[in-house]
């Protein structure tokens, strides 16, 4: 089963130093029938302005992964990690019985875009885990790269929880093929250009949920860039 989500249909919210439009419910967009999909609880498209930022504040027993799809991003947190992550750089933490940090984007002229991602871990109170990586571009150019694993997988940043994060910069034309294990399903996000998924557009902004399919067709009507989430069937 495939099910096209389009942006127009998210919730959204514009703070003024902050846009976001938010997959999943979350701050002020309510939708109880919207609540995740398998593990992954929150999938926000932000946009946060120059000097903007969130002060310090606390998570604790969640899993967050933050995709910079542009701009530069700050970060400071109660372990004592302190960086500035760029374009292509992905940051992982999961909050295990508490940790407070503060994200704020690091230019005072430019835009900053990501995709903020939460994964309820496996269960409570499991080790805190703190880290970034950059990626290069020519690690995902017209192939899938794997960014995020679990503890078993491959990936070069391991969280708790038994998922796989791809991305990849697809070339017009071109296509990539995704083979789904059985009891696995997939939520899929188009971060920018038109991709056809199984034969169903998706322009910039819009999603998929996959469930109950065997394969993934992709194919780029335009120069495509997207991640998806390939996790336990629910």
């Amino acid at each position: 089963m495939l099910k096209k989500l389009n942006k127009e249909n998210m919730g959204t919210s514009n703070l003024g130093w902050l846009e976001s439009r938010f997959h999943f419910s979350f701050a002020e967009y309510r939708n109880p029938a919207n609540i995740n999909f398998g593990v992954l609880r929150v999938l926000n498209d932000d946009i946060i302005h120059a000097n903007g930022g969130f002060g310090t504040h606390p998570h604790e027993n969640m899993e967050i992964i933050s995709y910079i799809t542009q701009g530069e991003i700050k970060h400071k947190d109660s372990m004592g990690n302190e960086e500035i992550l760029k374009s292509g750089e992905v940051q992982y933490l999961s909050a295990g019985d508490g940790i407070y940090h503060s994200e704020y984007n690091a230019s005072s002229t430019e835009d900053l875009k990501l995709l903020q991602i939460w994964i309820v871990p496996p269960k409570r109170g499991l080790e805190r885990l703190y880290g970034s990586h950059r990626y290069t571009r020519e690690q995902k150019e017209n192939k899938l790269l794997n960014i995020v694993s679990s503890q078993e997988g491959n990936a070069q940043i391991k969280i708790h929880q038994d998922v796989n994060f791809y991305v990849s910069l697809l070339e017009e034309n071109k296509s990539l093929d995704y083979k789904i294990q059985k009891d696995r399903q997939v939520y899929f996000v188009q971060i920018s250009g038109t991709s056809a998924i199984n034969g169903i557009d998706l322009n910039d902004g819009d999603a998929m949920e996959i469930v109950d399919e065997e394969n993934l067709n992709i194919q780029a009507i335009n120069d495509s860039h997207f991640l998806f989430i390939e996790m336990k069937k629910a």
